[in-house]
């Protein structure tokens, strides 16, 4: 399967599992900014699933992978925490208050996954080795 059509489906299915809770959610509680946050979770949850695919490029060495990841958040992920009215962006210091939470919060992320990849794999070889 190509990675287009992989990251495709990582995405699509976190995004209409969200569509249809935001609609089931509207639905049966009339228009709210709790389905207006599903969708936009959705659309997050849909450029995470596309962007995952990136670290299966493997004629790219792992620096590569986390830069691009990274840049692909940026102009996806960032803009949509803006507009999604989960954050107050009355000012540019709104902006970069969200922009170093963007930052952080990347960063724990990233870090708490590869490290729990190193140690799971770590375990995994070491089984293989008795």
């Amino acid at each position: 399967m190509n990675l287009l059509k992989k990251g495709l489906i990582r995405g699509l299915i976190p995004f209409i599992l969200f569509t249809v809770t935001s609609l089931i959610w509207t639905q049966f509680e009339g228009a709210s900014a709790i389905s207006k946050s599903l969708l936009f979770y959705g659309l997050i949850a849909f450029f995470l699933g596309v962007a995952s695919v990136i670290y299966e490029v493997e004629r790219w060495r792992f620096i590569q992978q986390i830069l691009v990841h990274y840049l692909v958040m940026l102009v996806t992920v960032f803009p949509t925490l803006l507009l999604s009215g989960a954050y107050p962006v009355d000012s540019i210091r709104d902006v970069a208050r969200v922009y170093f939470l963007f930052n952080e919060m990347g960063l724990i992320l990233f870090l708490s996954t590869y490290f729990m990849f190193k140690w799971r794999n770590r375990a995994y070889m070491r089984e293989q080795s008795e």
